[in-house]
C-alpha cells in the first residue's frame, strides 16, 4: 500500500507525535495531502525538554495543531519498577491518554510513526499499540528509516537528520527502580555532553558509574575532550567509562 492510499482511506486522524524523524514526516505527508490531522504530544519524566521543543517547532512549521498533555508514568508500579516489559506498560499509559484526548476532539483514528525498519519482535511497546488499535501507516506502507530520512530531506524538514532518540528510562538497567532523580541525572549529564559537541550517544547508568556509548566517528572527540568530559560529568558520577564497541546510529 502507498501512503497516498492510506490518506485516501483515512482523511482524518490523530498522530502520536514525538517530534522525531518518523512522526514528523507522517505529519508533513498527511498535511501535504490535505488530511485533517492533529498532533498529540505526551510529556512524561522519561522525555528530556528538547524533545518537546522539537515537537513544538515541527508542528508550528507544518501549521499542524498540537495538543500537549502529560502522564505520570512513575506513578505506575509496572513502569517505575522497571521490569523487562516496562515499555509495554509505558506505551499503554501514553496511548490511552492520546486516544482519550483524540476522541474528545473528534478523531477516532490514532496513528503513530513506527516504520518498517522497526522490528516488532524486539519492541514490547508494539504489542500495546496492536491491543489499542493504533495504526502505523509508515510501517504498513513499507517505508524504512533510510527512505523516510531521504523523503524528509527532500521536503525540507529539519528533522531529516535528527538522531533517533530512546527515552531516558532506557539508560537505567532493567530491574533497577526508576526514580525522578535518576532520570534527572541522565538528562543533565547527556545535555552536558551535547554542549561538548557529541551527538547520537547514550550514557548508561551503572550505579554511580557512567558508561558512555558513542558512534565510531566520535571516538577521536572523546580523546580530544577527555578532561572536559570528566569535568562536566563529575557532579553526577564517581567514575566514567567508555564502551569501546561503537554504538549503532539508529535504535535505543
Amino acid at each position: 500500500m502507498e501512503l497516498k492510499t492510506f490518506f485516501e482511506t483515512h482523511p482524518k486522524f490523530a498522530v502520536a507525535f514525538s517530534g522525531g524523524v518518523d512522526s514528523s514526516y507522517l505529519l508533513y505527508a498527511a498535511k501535504n495531502f490535505g488530511c485533517d490531522v492533529k498532533a498529540y504530544y505526551i510529556k512524561s519524566p522519561f522525555q528530556p525538554e528538547f524533545e518537546l521543543d522539537d515537537a513544538k517547532k515541527a508542528a508550528y512549521l507544518l501549521s499542524v495543531p498540537m495538543t500537549v498533555d502529560s502522564v505520570d508514568n512513575l506513578a505506575v508500579p509496572e513502569i517505575a519498577e522497571n521490569p523487562a516489559d516496562r515499555c509495554y506498560h509505558c506505551k499503554k499509559a501514553i496511548f490511552n491518554k492520546i486516544i482519550e484526548l483524540a476522541r474528545r476532539d473528534g478523531y477516532e483514528v490514532v496513528c503513530d510513526g513506527t516504520n518498517a525498519s522497526d522490528d516488532a519482535t524486539e519492541r514490547a511497546g508494539m504489542r500495546a499499540l496492536a491491543e489499542l488499535g493504533v495504526i502505523s501507516p509508515l510501517r504498513d506502507c513499507g517505508l524504512v528509516k533510510k527512505e523516510i530520512r531521504r523523503l524528509s530531506r527532500e521536503a525540507g524538514l529539519f528533522t531529516h537528520d535528527k538522531p533517533s532518540y530512546a527515552c531516558l528510562a532506557t539508560r537505567i538497567p532493567t530491574g533497577t527502580a526508576i526514580t525522578e532523580d535518576l532520570l534527572t541525572t541522565v538528562e543533565r549529564a547527556e545535555q552536558a555532553l551535547r554542549t561538548l559537541g557529541f551527538s547520537d550517544f547514550r550514557i548508561r547508568l551503572m550505579g554511580r558509574t557512567a558508561k558512555i556509548q558513542i558512534p565510531e566517528a566520535q571516538f577521536k572527540l572523546i580523546t580530544d575532550r577527555r578532561k572536559k568530559i570528566l569535568e562536566v560529568l563529575h557532579p553526577y558520577f564517581d567514575d566514567v567509562l567508555l564502551d569501546l564497541t561503537a554504538r549503532h546510529t539508529e535504535g535505543a
